[in-house]
């Protein structure tokens, strides 16, 4: 029997201390990214081929995620059957420790299953704190989750954005455009000038919002696209009942 399996995951994290979702190249020292950690979790569970994780969705530096996503191949050895879902969530949690990183779920999808292209949308969900004179006002646990903005009357925002996919620090620059409009740093007329430019370099330096108020909220497949063949599943439905034994 192969005992090859494919895996989407589901993880979140405060992206506070990583440097990204994706992995950091070797020669670069300091904080590691998202990647880097969750390729150290699968490879305690002692795979036969090479960890490799596919994310589906770049987030950059101090960006969070409640949902980001991302696919790997995983073949025990000695033939062993492969880890049903719920054993493999457990277990890279547990292999994940103290670091602010969670799998939420696991899917065993087909072979071809690619969690980047096969991505039919992704929700990014930009925090506001409003009316704050000073950031340490904040409740503790939204210090590095929001961005606060003083002498306005409205505590909180929250501004949603879904696409299939985005530019690099599209959400963000749309932000920052949307508060630069309102605290009158930015006309209507020179936003619409820079829309219509199409061109990232049109974009003033220093007003993107900063990364720490941005959340990637979901990522969303067709349904169709997560079912496996009906030997994949035999093979799965086999594995969970073996766990149970």
């Amino acid at each position: 029997m192969h005992n090859r399996a494919r895996y989407l995951i589901f993880f979140q994290y405060i992206g506070t201390k990583y440097r990204g979702a994706v992995k950091v190249p070797p020669h670069q020292l300091g904080k590691k990214g998202v990647q880097d950690h969750l390729e150290d979790a699968i490879q305690r569970l002692r795979p036969v081929n090479p960890v490799s994780l596919s994310v589906s969705s770049r987030t950059d530096t101090g960006v969070h995620a409640l949902s980001n996503s991302a696919h790997f191949d995983l073949q025990r050895k000695n033939d062993k059957l492969p880890f049903t879902e719920d054993i493999l969530v457990q277990a890279l949690n547990f292999h994940l420790g103290t670091e602010q990183i969670r799998i939420t779920r696991a899917h065993r999808v087909p072979y071809d299953f690619h969690a980047r292209f096969r991505a039919q949308s992704r929700t990014y969900v930009y925090r506001i704190a409003l009316g704050i004179s000073h950031h340490s006002l904040l409740p503790l646990t939204d210090w590095d989750l929001c961005w606060s903005l003083r002498n306005t009357e409205i505590p909180f925002w929250e501004l949603t954005f879904t696409s299939k996919s985005f530019l690099y620090k599209q959400v963000r620059r749309m932000t920052g455009a949307l508060v630069a409009v309102g605290q009158g740093l930015l006309s209507v007329p020179q936003l619409k000038k820079i829309l219509e430019a199409r061109d990232s370099l049109a974009y003033p330096q220093g007003m993107a919002a900063p990364a720490h108020g941005l959340f990637l909220t979901r990522v969303d497949y067709r349904d169709t696209d997560l079912q496996l063949s009906p030997q994949l599943s035999e093979e799965l439905l086999t594995s969970t009942r073996n766990s149970k034994d």
